[in-house]
Parts: C-alpha cells; sequence; structure tokens
C-alpha cells in the first residue's frame, strides 16, 4: 500500500517512536547529544500523534471530518502555516494582508487534508524516526532538525524540519524530504495561478477543488 510521506509528515508533524526509542535507535555519532528544545518539540507530537491515531483509528476511518479535526488543531500547534504560507506566495504575497494569507494558508492546508488525510490511516509496520543532528539556519532564521524515516524493507529516508521560536514555542515552516522542500515545491506550483489571479481567488478555487496541487515528488513507501 503507498503513501503519500510529505503529506502524512505535514499532516501529523511526524508520525515517529517515543523520544526514548529515537535516542536508542539513533546513530553512535548522535546518540551521545540530547536532543533540543526544538527537536523535542517534533519527538513530542509525533508520540502524541502516533497515540492518538492508533486508539482512534476506527472513529477517525467512519468519521473523516473528526479526522480532519485532529489534523487541523495539530498543524495549528505544531505547524506554522501562515509563515509557510507566506514564503510559498513568495513575491506574489508582498504587501498582502494578513488575512489573505491566512485565507491562502488555511485553503490549502484542507485542500490536503481533504485529498490526503486519510492516509495517515493506512501507514502500517509503525514507521519510526531516528534523530541525527540540529544545525542553526543562515540568517538565525531558526533550526534545521535532521532525522531519518526508518521502515522494514527500505532504506532510511532522509526528512529534515526546518524551525523557527516564536515567543518560546518551536513550530516548523518548512519539511524536506530527501531533498525536497514542501514550500518550493508548492511554491512552483502556485506561481502561475497566483500571476493571474488574486490571493483571494485561489484560496477560493482551493476551497472549491478547481485547484488541485500535487503533494510534489516524494517518495512512496509501503
Amino acid at each position: 500500500m503507498k503513501v503519500k510521506l510529505l503529506t502524512a509528515v505535514l499532516a501529523s508533524a511526524l508520525l515517529a517512536t517515543t523520544p526514548s526509542e529515537l535516542m536508542a535507535q539513533a546513530r553512535p555519532a548522535a546518540s551521545a547529544a540530547q536532543p533540543s528544545a526544538a527537536a523535542r518539540t517534533v519527538l513530542d507530537s509525533s508520540t502524541r500523534i502516533l497515540t492518538t491515531l492508533e486508539s482512534r483509528r476506527a472513529e477517525f476511518r467512519a468519521n473523516p471530518a473528526a479526522l480532519r479535526g485532529f489534523i487541523d488543531s495539530e498543524l495549528s500547534r505544531g505547524f506554522d502555516r501562515n509563515y509557510a504560507a507566506r514564503l510559498v506566495l513568495g513575491v506574489h504575497g508582498r504587501g498582502a494582508a494578513d488575512a489573505d494569507v491566512q485565507l491562502f494558508a488555511d485553503a490549502m492546508a484542507d485542500n490536503l487534508m481533504a485529498r490526503y488525510g486519510s492516509t495517515l490511516l493506512d501507514i502500517q509496520g509503525k514507521p519510526r524516526f531516528r534523530y541525527k543532528s540540529e544545525s542553526a539556519l543562515p540568517g538565525n532564521r531558526g533550526v534545521k532538525v535532521s532525522t531519518e524515516l526508518v521502515r522494514a524493507g527500505s532504506e532510511p529516508t532522509p526528512v529534515e524540519y526546518l524551525m523557527r521560536n516564536i515567543d518560546g514555542q518551536w513550530k516548523i515552516f518548512d519539511v524536506m524530504i530527501e531533498g525536497i522542500s514542501y514550500v518550493q515545491t508548492f511554491k512552483n506550483q502556485f506561481d502561475t495561478p497566483l500571476r493571474q489571479k488574486s490571493i483571494k481567488q485561489v484560496a477560493a478555487d482551493l476551497r472549491s477543488g478547481n485547484l488541485q496541487p500535487a503533494a510534489g515528488p516524494v517518495p512512496d513507501g509501503k
């Protein structure tokens, strides 16, 4: 069964093992270092989400709206969707009102979750993540937390989180899988529509389903 990995990563911020398991499985070079506050944010979210998906799987299958509500609450908690949306909008977002950016951010998230959210319930084999390292982003923009997705029968997949600190809370604003950036993928896809229409109109097209962005070129796993 194939899983659209990028969407699952963004929706859940991630499906992984518990922090104690991750440290036990980490590479020797990384095992001596304790995860930072930014890394712990990813790990704690992963544990909470994995536990909830396992315990409420039947409910979520029967009630997709409940699943989307759960995902949305997690995105609001751990994903800086408005900042990510401004990065996706690029030059088209210069001078744009915060309300318009939020409309675009919410419409993009809702569109993706409506189409791909159910893939979270199809993940088999309990994939786990290994913490690798953390490094500062240029320009004091935040940090990059590097991990690996480990699945039985597959080579480890590099997954990196770009995060920034907002009032003492670390939030994800981009995810890179095998070097493929969520922000850059959607920035490329939305460039043409945004040249032709306003941010509000593009957001409306996303909501109605008239515009269907792809999750991007991502690795699939069984």
